[in-house]
């Protein structure tokens, strides 16, 4: 599988920004489609998941309420919209899928775009 990340960039405190990740290649495996970010300094961390079976959402505490992660029904796509952001949410934004197939497990991960919040 195969991703790239769009939509990063500078937004002001309180703004909103979308962010967008396409999938390509083996797309058919995808369990759940996700996206992690990393601020310098610190260790990669979960931002938002969503299943592909049910559309179940899963969010970071610091991010509930102000962030919507959606995908496409063709697992083609997958987006967080980011809505009242705050300068801690500034950090490189990864974009990650989940696949299975016969039984083995597989992470896969976009190149990362930049976000970067001014207060």
């Amino acid at each position: 599988v195969q991703l790239q990340a769009s939509g990063g960039g500078l937004v002001q405190a309180g703004g909103s920004k979308k962010l967008s990740c396409a999938a390509s290649g083996s797309i058919f495996s995808i369990n759940v489609m996700g996206w992690y970010r990393q601020a310098p300094g610190k260790q990669r961390e979960l931002v938002a998941t969503i299943t592909t079976s049910g559309d179940t959402t899963n969010y970071a505490d610091s991010v509930k309420g102000r962030f919507t992660i959606s995908r496409d029904s063709a697992k083609t796509a997958v987006y967080l919209q980011m809505n009242s952001l705050k300068p801690e949410d500034t950090a490189v934004y990864y974009c990650n899928v989940v696949t299975k197939i016969w039984g083995r497990v597989n992470n896969y991960w976009g190149q990362g775009t930049q976000v970067t919040v001014s207060s």
